[in-house]
């Protein structure tokens, strides 16, 4: 399994590059920048990772065809390209109704066929060469006014549904799983999605040696927000997680006070890597060997990225 680093958004964008740099230097295979509304914009960002990285690939993990039509994300798309010579990955979803109706105003309606259309939408425009296209959500009739390094730089789907992943088999380069994919989710995707396409998933690490109580004290506020975001899908059905539960989850992060109390330890174990490292270390194998190729350490800013990066480096399963 390979070593990827989410940068997040909440950090200034000196910091964000600084890490990407730490990334780099620790052998990861991408950074992956997250676009969260109202933060750092992926883009703006991953232009000035590219300035100042090498070898690591950048991620755009995940933007939505939502806020910006499909044309405008080849453009963005094509001049990463260019300015990281070809080490762009471009990570798209559907988004979701509380960020793109209730925060922005747009009808949210359809996200999997919007999602599908511009997918082949931004394939066909990164050739360079002119597209003609007439569908149920986009209308394009337009060119790239140059060809990219690489007319095909890969594009991974950040989706969750069975529907999303079966669309996702046939288009997708890679998927990139939510955070709080556990084993059996993973998987679950794996049989969906068949042996080739490539796995990447964001995991949460909170390692102290000297405390692990306390490492996994700090790492449950994040499960009980996310399984809140989450709340009665396949990825808390799948590992066997009670409605009730999921829906005590969801309405404590709706109402803003997310439900630390629920998340005992067998929880932890299941959905991220806390604690001493043994028990970090045998989460991230439980992932592997369900089939994850690239665990994605989420951001911890309180967390020095390097130091970070380093503990992960050492937990790794390696390929025998």
């Amino acid at each position: 399994m390979r070593l990827a680093f989410s940068i997040s958004g909440a950090r200034t964008a000196g910091a964000a590059v600084r890490a990407a740099r730490e990334a780099e230097a620790a052998g990861c295979d991408t950074v992956w920048i997250t676009e969260d509304y109202c933060e750092r914009g992926a883009f703006a960002l991953a232009g000035a990772i590219a300035a100042a990285t090498s070898r690591v690939r950048i991620g755009i993990g995940v933007i939505n065809p939502w806020t910006r039509h499909p044309a405008l994300i080849a453009m963005e798309l094509a001049a990463l390209e260019e300015i990281s010579e070809g080490r762009a990955v471009l990570g798209l979803g559907a988004s979701n109704p509380r960020w793109m109706t209730d925060q922005l105003g747009i009808p949210f309606d359809r996200p999997i066929g919007r999602l599908t259309e511009s997918v082949d939408v931004i394939r066909a425009l990164m050739t360079g060469e002119p597209v003609h296209h007439e569908g149920e959500h986009f209308r394009v009739d337009a060119r790239l006014a140059f060809t990219p390094p690489r007319i095909r730089p890969p594009i991974v789907l950040g989706v969750k549904g069975p529907r999303a992943l079966a669309m996702a088999a046939g288009r997708a380069d890679g998927l990139l799983l939510s955070i709080l994919s556990s084993a059996p989710y993973i998987a679950s995707v794996r049989e969906h999605v068949g042996p080739k396409v490539e796995l990447a998933a964001y995991v949460g690490l909170c390692v102290d040696d000297g405390n692990p109580a306390a490492a996994r004290d700090r790492a449950r506020p994040g499960v009980a927000t996310y399984l809140g975001v989450h709340g009665d899908h396949e990825i808390t059905r799948i590992p066997g997680l009670d409605p009730d539960r999921c829906a005590a989850f969801r309405e404590g992060w709706r109402s803003g006070t997310p439900r630390t109390d629920l998340v005992d330890d067998a929880l932890l174990d299941l959905f991220t890597a806390a604690g001493h490292r043994s028990d970090a270390a045998r989460h991230l194998s439980g992932l592997a060997a369900a089939g994850l190729d690239v665990a994605v350490i989420r951001d911890d800013l309180e967390t020095d990225p390097g130091f970070l990066l380093e503990i992960a480096a050492g937990l790794l399963p390696r390929a025998s």
